[in-house]
């Protein structure tokens, strides 16, 4: 079992110690410029988060006040994060993806004071987002602005020289979700429940201070957070940070991670972009090669980044079993875990015991079981202290003995493994009166490798179709007329075979290929890449009836109806995307 949590696990006191006892060992790397590369030791890292703790005291603001962190993964996100818990306040990470809308309502409704601002998706909306009022410091990656310069705080500011500690039941921090279902909502937790899970994933896991990790999913995301963040400021070890998607590979390979975290719609880009370069009935003979099939598992995981990862961890979303066992035989380390915004990461497999399909068992001091009507309840010491100025939201959230209620059907076996089976609110009954649960077939139908993501509808009909998004390699083949018609066949006989494996009521009737983009952009999913499902639902319920006229098992988006006239043209209005949401 894990050691008792102290108050020496807590954030603050395992910086103090790496400044003391690490002060030249490297903890960040950053790269800028087109491939120029910036390190931090503990004691630089120390001496800016001192200087910018000073800056904050200074404000006088009252403890607790709640500042903020818009940007893209950095290390001056790091740096600030523990600057604010230094200083006494509580950090608010927004998502660099989100809409001017949704920026203004995190910071209005977390009444913040303060803004730390770097690189965004939206620049532009970013700042309107931002009250003109409000205290802004820009990090060197920021887009020009009028706000106060990181560097010029640096250098003007005295650093604390104290080193003031937090109570285990201090909040530390505000998450808002990324609103798959709605209006995102403000989780607080307390620096208790950092620390303990920390501590947890580093004992189940056996981590050390030689640890390296790239850090490129958002950190105002639980997985990225947690596993990032709070893990290397407990073990005190390395993080690397990525530049963009056009640098990624370059910055993995640089990094040579030993842990590795993902969620599924990248794992699986990632194996799509193996199969560009080496056709999937290709590498399946050479797999069955035994001396080759060795020398190709290599050669894949290097060109990854991946072959010095000793575990690699995927959530967010469920993971395909198959995906999940494709990257098992290249030699990954690959487990599926489980945890959410209001509870942290409470489930993952122990290395010796992954059972594909599940999440793993629940980590030490977790707590979870089954309600009358199969809804996963999790109690532990990581529970939220409950939603921001939401306490009727609150007191839903829990039973009467303290399980948080995760909407989420389950089933949990003997040994205590998870599987996790769909999210009860995203469950439809078809007009047979029978439910679905879209999730699982959405799983199946993403190991084709044309297929980039999927939905699963059909609430009120006889049978559930799905909506699919191809990748981008297979959209510009299906601009070749013997190609797409190869790819009809191709996904059909997935349809089919998927088909074999459900219950009648569950069997796909025809697949649907959207035109697409699903993106953050857009508003269609989620910072973490989940699919927004309601919207996508409201986005292409204008198209079913003509979709299924067609009585055929593939449609396209795009294909004109028999009269010539496009899909799009018998939408009188397009379904307005709410990036509240």
């Amino acid at each position: 079992m894990m050691r008792i949590l102290t108050d020496d696990d807590l954030p603050l006191q395992c910086i103090y110690r790496w400044e003391r006892e690490r002060p030249q060992h490297i903890f960040l790397t950053q790269p800028f410029d087109g491939g120029k590369i910036r390190d931090w030791t503990w004691s630089q890292a120390m001496n800016e988060v001192r200087r910018i703790a000073g800056y904050l005291k200074a404000q006088n603001w009252e403890p607790g006040t709640r500042v903020a962190i818009l940007s893209k993964n950095c290390a001056w996100w790091i740096l600030a994060d523990l600057a604010i818990w230094m200083a006494g306040y509580v950090s608010v990470p927004v998502y660099p993806s989100l809409k001017a809308q949704t920026v203004r309502q995190i910071l209005d409704h977390s009444e913040a004071k303060a803004c730390f601002l770097g690189a965004t998706d939206e620049s532009e909306a970013t700042f309107q987002g931002i009250p003109s009022t409000m205290v802004s410091v820009g990090f060197p990656t920021a887009p020009d602005g009028n706000y106060t310069d990181w560097d010029s705080l640096i250098a003007t500011s005295a650093p604390m020289l104290d080193s003031p500690t937090r109570q285990m039941k201090d909040l530390a921090t505000i998450i808002y979700t990324s609103g798959t279902t709605g209006t995102p909502k403000g989780v607080m937790h307390a620096f208790e429940a950092l620390a303990f899970d920390a501590k947890t994933c580093a004992h189940v896991f056996k981590m050390t201070a030689d640890q390296r990790i790239l850090s490129y999913l958002p950190l105002a995301h639980v997985v990225e957070r947690m596993g990032v963040e709070v893990v290397s400021a407990f073990l005190g070890s390395r993080i690397f940070f990525t530049e963009g998607i056009e640098t990624f590979l370059t910055d993995l390979q640089r990094a040579r991670p030993t842990l590795f975290l993902s969620v599924p719609r990248l794992l699986l880009k990632f194996q799509q972009g193996v199969y560009t370069k080496l056709p999937k009935e290709k590498l399946d003979k050479l797999l069955h090669i035994p001396v080759v099939n060795r020398l190709i598992k290599r050669r894949i995981l290097r060109q990854l980044g991946l072959n010095t990862a000793r575990l690699a961890a995927c959530g967010a979303a469920p993971l395909p079993v198959e995906i999940l066992l494709w990257y098992r035989n290249l030699g990954l380390e690959l487990v599926e875990g489980f945890g959410m915004t209001e509870t942290w990461i409470t489930h993952l497999p122990s290395p010796d015991a992954v059972r594909p399909g599940y999440v793993g068992s629940a980590l030490p001091g977790v707590e979870a079981k089954l309600s009358d009507n199969g809804e996963l309840l999790i109690r532990s010491p990581m529970n939220m202290l409950g939603y921001y100025k939401d306490p009727q939201g609150t007191r839903n959230s829990f039973t009467e003995d303290g399980f948080f209620r995760t909407g989420d059907l389950a089933q949990i076996e003997s040994d205590g493994q998870l599987k996790l089976i769909g999210r009860v609110k995203e469950q439809f009954k078809t007009s047979k009166g029978k439910y679905v649960a879209p999730a699982p077939i959405e799983g199946r139908l993403l190991t084709h490798p044309a297929i980039e993501a999927g939905c699963l509808m059909g609430a009120g009909l006889p049978s559930p179709f799905a909506v699919i998004l191809l990748s981008e390699e297979a959209r510009k083949r299906s601009a070749d007329p013997a190609a797409k018609l190869a790819l009809e066949k191709s996904l059909q006989a997935q349809m089919e075979q998927l088909n074999e494996q459900l219950d009648p009521h569950e069997r796909v009737k025809f697949l649907a290929i959207a035109d697409g983009p699903w993106t953050v952009g857009n508003g269609l999913v989620t910072p973490t890449l989940k699919i927004k499902r309601a919207l996508l639902e409201a986005r292409y319920q204008a198209f079913i009836d003509d979709w299924k006229d067609r009585n055929s098992p593939v449609v396209w988006e795009s294909q004109p109806l028999a009269s010539g006239e496009p899909y799009r043209a018998r939408v009188a209005v397009e379904t307005p995307v709410r990036h509240s949401d």
